[in-house]
Parts: structure tokens; sequence; C-alpha cells
């Protein structure tokens, strides 16, 4: 999942939020440098990046992008679900995603000071330009795929994948309805379970 699947799935818990969102910048036994509770957060991160990985969903969404970005798929497909994700009314109903989106930067605007360095570079980018709202949009995901495409080694183009989003649309958004809800069930219990409900 992507930045604001890893937001909403932190259940408004401000340390498991951090955690969750500099995971992805946090590597291996790096993480016990954290307090407790933002390793809790990272560890989340990565149950939930395995859990969407090996989804059967996930895995049917990968195969439309896999003959032209074959790895790197599995990136698009997270896009394309917090696409879906800032779209579905029963997560964010009416005009809710905007201040969550809000709570979300002050959230990590507080914790600047545990930041790892590449993420405390782009931190200001995702607050000023509002990353996670911008999801709902497709011109929000065109970007995302777009800045995918510049950080990735391998991937010379991001306008056969959108393409791809925009032919496969209905279908991708299937997959994502037949997935998030147990994403969602599986990352609360593993709060739940390491007893942070």
């Amino acid at each position: 999942m992507n930045y604001l699947a890893h937001a909403y799935l932190s259940f408004n818990k401000p340390e498991v939020l951090v955690g969750n969102l500099i995971s992805d910048f946090v590597k291996g036994k790096k993480k016990y440098d954290y307090p407790p509770v933002v390793q809790l957060g990272i560890t989340l991160h990565r149950a939930i990046d395995q859990f969407t990985d090996e989804h059967p969903a996930t895995q049917a969404a990968k195969k439309i992008f896999q003959p032209h970005y074959r790895l790197y798929s599995s990136a698009f497909v997270d896009v394309v679900y917090d696409h879906f994700l800032a779209n579905d009314v029963n997560e964010f109903p009416g005009n809710s995603l905007q201040p969550f989106a809000q709570q979300v930067y002050n959230t990590l605007a507080d914790h600047t000071h545990i930041f790892p360095e590449k993420f405390a570079g782009m931190f200001p980018y995702m607050k000023r330009y509002d990353w996670l709202s911008n999801y709902r949009e497709r011109w929000g995901i065109q970007r995302s795929f777009e800045g995918l495409a510049r950080r990735a080694l391998h991937i010379k183009e991001s306008d056969t994948a959108f393409a791809l989003f925009e032919k496969h649309f209905d279908e991708l958004e299937q997959c994502y309805r037949d997935f998030f809800p147990a994403l969602k069930e599986f990352s609360y219990t593993i709060l739940r379970e390491a007893g942070n409900p």
C-alpha cells in the first residue's frame, strides 16, 4: 500500500502513524533505534506490505502492469489502491479526506526530530503539495506514477501505466474492493494483539 493507506491503517494513533510512514526509510534492525510504539508502526507497515503483496486480488491487479513493468507492477498497484481508498465513501465519507490529510501532516510535523534523513527531505513536499488528498484525483495518480518512474532505476516512462490504469479502471477497483476490508481487519488485529487497539 502507499502513503494514504498506511496513514489510514494507523487508526489515529500518532506514534504508530509515524512508524508506519517512515518504515520504508528504516532498514532492518534500525527500527530498534525508535521508541516502542514507533517500532510497532514500522512492524505494522511491513506486515501490511506482505499481506497486500500476497493477497489474490493484488496478484490479479499486478498482472495488468506486469507485461510492461515487471517487478515494479506492485508499486503501481499500491498507488492505484490509494486512489480507490481516497474515493471510498465507506472510509472517507463526504469531505473527510482533507481534514484527515491535515491531521496526518500535523502529527508528522510534531515528530520531525526522529525522521530518517530521506523522509525528512521528502515530507515538506508531501505536505506542501497535499499528496494524501491528491490521491482522490486521477491527475494525482498520474503525478504519482510520474514520480515513481523518476525514482526507479529501470522505468523509463509512466504513461503506459496510466493508460493501463484508465483502461482497466473497473477491474482494478474490484480488486481493491475484494481486498481492502480484509487488510483493514488484519491491520487492526495486529495492533490489538500488540496491546494497542
